[in-house]
């Protein structure tokens, strides 16, 4: 399915927590599937947290976790404006949000610019490794008391929405269904995903949602609507919503792209779905 949104669209706000509750941020570590990487991760969790809850694994684009002023101290005061305000956005709803740094571990903390796709080394590749942190990252989360293991989802941004596809496609061994993600959403992916699927086709295991703009400047929208078009006939449970006029990482809170007012209408929309979808599928606990 696919949904075209207009910059004339009524969006309704994203009614706020009549009190913002506090977020408190923990630095982790954990062990990646790949069985030779310790990741970084930053756990978002609100103060009046549930004793169990569902969870929500983050994962990075290009630009890795941090900000670009971070200047060489990456940690949890130096992530990025988006990944802050997903994180609290998350957590104040209920969720234990995860914010994955797997670039850092391997040498790569500040990230990647635009344009050096083909020059970035294996170690980050986004089909073959990242979908295997993020799997760490879900083992983790299963381990944690406070967390409801059977409800976890997982949110990736750009490169780490083709990961989120990646990790979240049907061709893993074992009940997937089950023991894997509950569902996925990816952002503004690259959506060929290194042409792994080519062949027999891409179809995820769980819902998966879908969100880019049409005037996305890194990612081509026509190969996401090949994809999920594909995908679907398959059977998967996914769909792409397209926002006409937004750009890459519209959702990211700085005067720079939420002075578009494309990007602005996205965001609030994405941000309204998202935590509908989410609602719905993770069931966050009483």
């Amino acid at each position: 399915m696919l949904r075209v949104l207009s910059l004339s669209l009524a969006l309704t706000a994203i009614a706020a927590p009549a009190v913002a509750q506090k977020v408190q941020v923990e630095a982790v570590e954990f062990p990646s599937r790949d069985g030779k990487t310790e990741v970084k991760g930053y756990v978002f969790k609100a103060e009046d947290a549930p004793a169990t809850a569902p969870a929500v694994v983050m994962m990075h684009g290009r630009s890795g976790a941090y900000s670009s002023l971070a200047k060489g101290e990456y940690d949890a005061a130096t992530l990025s404006a988006r990944h802050k305000a997903w994180g609290r956005l998350l957590a104040r709803r209920g969720y234990i949000a995860l914010m994955v740094d797997d670039f850092g571990p391997v040498g790569y903390p500040g990230g990647f610019k635009a344009g050096t796709y083909k020059d970035r080394p294996a170690v980050v590749d986004e089909v073959a490794y990242r979908p295997l942190h993020a799997y760490g990252a879900l083992r983790y989360l299963q381990q944690r008391p406070d967390v409801d293991g059977t409800h976890v989802a997982l949110l990736g941004w750009s490169n780490g929405g083709s990961a989120t596809l990646a990790a979240m496609a049907d061709d893993k061994p074992g009940d997937m269904r089950r023991i894997g993600f509950r569902v996925g959403v990816a952002l503004y992916p690259g959506c060929g995903l290194k042409k792994r699927f080519a062949k027999d086709g891409y179809r995820p295991y769980n819902p998966v949602r879908v969100f880019i703009g049409t005037a996305d400047e890194e990612v081509s929208p026509t190969l996401c609507e090949k994809l999920v078009a594909r995908a679907r006939e398959k059977g998967g449970d996914i769909t792409l919503t397209t926002f006409k006029g937004a750009t890459h990482s519209y959702d990211t809170p700085t005067r720079s792209r939420q002075s578009v007012k494309a990007n602005a209408e996205a965001k609030a929309a994405t941000e309204t779905d998202i935590l509908a979808f989410l609602a719905a599928t993770l069931k966050p606990a009483e």
